[in-house]
């Protein structure tokens, strides 16, 4: 990813009012019996978004263009704000060292991955987090928060490394709060802009998907 990502946010103020979510792809095959087989073809859900329903005026709409220009098109991602899920824990909560399990300490183990889990239930779901936000990131090792000495987290790959002489002992649960971007691209090359629907309301569409790391 590093070769062909760019470690920049697309425009918040359009970001914020966007439209997407994730997008999870099952088969299901139903028997003359009328009973179904469901089978996931997808390990990890992917999210969409549309970014064109965040546009509410022309110098917006210009800051996608430029923003589409410098990543030409397709060829190169970036972060997204995803409004609705962009905390280790709900929106409306601040950031806690706690709110994320990555791990138990062996002694010798120095670096852990960040990672959100959805659900408590029968099946929850851990979805790697890759792009943290900068300064956001709180980590504990049995819920106690680490000094900021004791651990770094790298922004661009969300691994979170312990120095040496903080090496989290056997057993310890390793613990995360943080925010982070969706790594994304457009899924277009072409943006087809017609001012004129857009002074009478309507937007254009511009459409980006997840980069699954």
């Amino acid at each position: 990813m590093p070769s062909d990502f760019h470690e920049v946010r697309f425009p918040l103020d359009v970001a914020l009012r966007g439209g997407g979510g994730p997008v999870r792809r099952t088969e299901i095959v139903t028997l003359a019996s009328g009973r179904e087989h469901r089978n996931s073809r997808w390990a990890d859900s992917r999210r969409r978004y549309d970014a064109g329903l965040g546009i509410r005026t022309l110098d917006a709409l210009h800051a996608v263009l430029i923003f589409f220009e410098e990543r030409r098109g397709r060829l190169y991602g970036f972060r997204y704000r995803d409004r609705v899920d962009h905390r280790s824990g709900p929106p409306s909560r601040a950031v806690a060292p706690t709110d994320q399990p990555l791990g138990l300490g062996d002694g010798t183990a120095r670096v852990f991955a960040l990672a959100k889990t959805y659900g408590a239930g029968p099946l929850p779901w851990r979805r790697t987090i890759a792009k943290p936000v900068v300064g956001s990131v709180r980590i504990a090792v049995d819920g106690i928060e680490v000094a900021g000495g004791q651990a770094t987290c790298d922004a661009a790959t969300g691994l979170v490394t312990f120095v040496p002489g903080a090496t989290p002992p056997p057993g310890a649960a390793i613990t995360a709060g943080f925010e982070f971007d969706v790594p994304v691209r457009f899924d277009t090359d072409e943006l087809s802009i017609d001012l004129a629907a857009f002074t009478a309301g309507e937007v254009p569409r511009i459409p980006l998907v997840e980069i699954v790391p």
